[in-house]
């Protein structure tokens, strides 16, 4: 993938599991990479370790929910790197995930509600309409939105988080539209169950073991199996991929978990 050398690239989230092997990957391919979070402190320990290996990356402070953040991490960027070239959003809101306030459609106030949506569609959307202005059209631009499986099924919880990373999908088809003939290319990619620190807190061992149990691959995804997807997609490998949705589950969503327990329930007794 030599075709991201001399790249800029910004990922938001940078500190995040799937955000920090994403930037570390980018600059293994010789792109100059903006770690863009709210915690600077980790992103910039983040960023000189890239440095150290003889990456170039800088960390840029960044609050998704905020227009003016959002507009002043791509003026740095642009002032630090001369240009942008790939975006990925990877930013999120997610305490009302993590604290269990994002339920079904009667337990999830609108608050919890607005809240959600002003970041991570709204605060999207801006990423991406900035970040659109200062990429160079014809020259294999690139924006990579990451989502998640929770907006492509019902699911009893994450109302709101679900609902908003669907219409980031949406925003990834409009985005294409409008812009892939510009030579700007625009997809998503939707991780289902990854093991990184935060799902080993919140998720209960018994409820993981049981998404294994139904992912057709061998073990559960980690982060860089997200990273290796987002890196490919900016790349020139990927030049004939726009507008697309790729969905990273092991598997998970290509059956009906419900037939396996039916089927479980249906074996003869031994």
């Amino acid at each position: 993938m030599s075709s991201l050398a001399g790249k800029v690239v910004i990922v938001t989230g940078a500190t995040g599991a799937i955000g920090s092997v994403t930037s570390e990957m980018f600059a293994e391919e010789g792109s100059k990479v903006v770690l863009a979070a709210r915690n600077t402190a980790a992103a910039e320990g983040i960023a000189a370790r890239i440095r150290s290996k003889g990456g170039a990356a800088k960390a840029i402070e960044f609050n998704l929910a905020e227009e003016t953040s959002i507009v002043a991490m791509i003026e740095k960027t642009v002032k630090e790197f001369g240009g942008l070239d790939v975006l990925v959003n990877n930013a999120a809101y997610l305490d009302s995930v993590n604290d269990g306030r994002d339920g079904d459609i009667e337990s999830t106030d609108v608050e919890v509600w607005d809240r959600t949506y002003h970041a991570n569609a709204r605060g999207t959307m801006l990423s991406c309409k900035y970040a659109l202005r200062m990429m160079p059209r014809h020259a294999g631009a690139s924006i990579i939105n990451v989502v998640s499986d929770q907006a492509l099924s019902g699911s009893l919880v994450k109302l709101a988080y679900g609902s908003s990373k669907a219409a980031v999908i949406q925003m990834t088809r409009a985005i294409d539209t409008s812009h892939a003939r510009q030579g700007i290319r625009c997809n998503s990619v939707a991780p289902g169950l990854t093991l990184t620190p935060i799902t080993r807190a919140v998720v209960p061992a018994p409820i993981r073991e049981y998404i294994e149990g139904e992912t057709l691959t061998p073990d559960l995804g980690e982060p860089a199996d997200v990273a290796h997807m987002i890196v490919f997609l900016a790349s020139s490998a990927a030049k004939h991929i726009t507008g697309q949705n790729i969905v990273i589950d092991g598997g998970m969503s290509a059956h009906n978990s419900g037939f396996a327990k039916m089927y479980e329930l249906m074996a003869p007794r031994k």
